[in-house]
């Protein structure tokens, strides 16, 4: 059972908003854990069709970090968020779960760590915008990567272990919750 106290918590000065545990602090990081959810706003990929937009993200993803042996898990297909409408055309959101090796900042390909990767793309249509919501769960890390310091190197402790949400609990209750406050955070012409 989670003993994870979680709360709202206000995202681009309070013009959006999702729900998650409170352990994650400033850039939403947990440093004790080594896990992290992050937040991007970007603007909407319209050559990249709805159905397959989180895998596409997913594996944009691993390239850009030079992921090792990277693969899909599973996906969603495209699920309408009728609680996020503009003008009330509702978001479109699919996810994708997926594994790869990756290394922190310039640590190079030796010190990779082996992390499971959430990621929910809501498609914000309406104000062209693709918003991505990413969770890194760390499943080994190796000796040499700077996270064995703080973490220890091997196999993660599970989170239920450590009294702590699975991070997959904690990506569905982030993108789940997540609402937008302030639609002119998307530009004047919204």
């Amino acid at each position: 059972m989670s003993t994870d106290l979680y709360s709202e918590r206000p995202l681009y000065g309070g013009a959006i908003s999702s729900t998650f545990p409170n352990r994650f602090q400033e850039v939403f990081v947990d440093p004790a854990r080594d896990e992290s959810l992050i937040f991007e706003l970007l603007d909407l990929k319209h050559e990249v069709g709805d159905d397959g937009s989180a895998v596409w993200f997913l594996q944009d993803l691993a390239t850009e970090q030079e992921a090792e042996g990277g693969m899909v898990i599973e996906q969603s297909g495209v699920i309408e968020a009728p609680g996020l409408c503009y003008r009330n055309i509702p978001a479109v959101v699919t996810t994708a779960v997926g594994q790869m090796a990756i290394s922190k900042g310039r640590q190079g390909r030796e010190a990779q760590n082996v992390v499971k990767v959430y990621l929910a793309n809501l498609r914000l249509k309406e104000v062209g915008t693709d918003v991505l919501i990413t969770a890194y769960e760390p499943l080994h890390i190796n000796p040499l990567s700077e996270s064995a310091s703080a973490v220890g190197a091997g196999l993660a402790v599970p989170a239920t272990q450590a009294g702590c949400m699975p991070m997959g609990d904690v990506f569905r209750l982030a993108v789940s919750s997540f609402k937008v406050n302030d639609w002119n955070l998307f530009g004047s012409s919204v």
